[in-house]
């Protein structure tokens, strides 16, 4: 969790493993403030064995500012390097403007319910 100038917790960051992928579930808003959090926890998984999939949960981020979209593009370019598959499950609302504004939306692979991720992880 990191705590934002307010005082107040700005993201939840969770992550794990499932067959065939790495899960990341992010709660909150992803901002400047909160990078080195989810870093840290990029860093856990790029420790680990490599696996075919990598699935970014976005589904209860309510804010996302440009450094929080830099820092899917670094996640994407890592899983690139990596030989794993980068899905955005969970993207409506807010992240699906943030990344249909910035041009990303195609450069992701996007899934509007993070079950449709979890499913094509599961059964490749």
């Amino acid at each position: 969790m990191s705590i934002g100038a307010t005082g107040k917790p700005t993201l939840v960051v969770t992550s794990g493993l499932v067959p065939n992928a790495s899960v990341l579930r992010l709660e909150g808003e992803l901002d400047v403030y909160v990078l080195p959090l989810l870093r840290e926890h990029l860093r856990r998984i790029w420790e680990l064995p490599a696996t075919p999939f990598m699935i970014v949960d976005l589904g209860e981020v309510g804010f996302c500012d440009s450094m929080g979209v830099n820092a899917l593009v670094e996640a994407m370019q890592e899983c690139e390097a990596r030989g794993t598959r980068l899905l955005l499950g969970g993207v409506r609302g807010v992240m699906a403007r943030v990344l249909s504004i910035t041009g990303l939306r195609n450069a992701f692979e996007v899934y509007d319910d993070v079950d449709e991720a979890l499913g094509l992880a599961m059964t490749s």
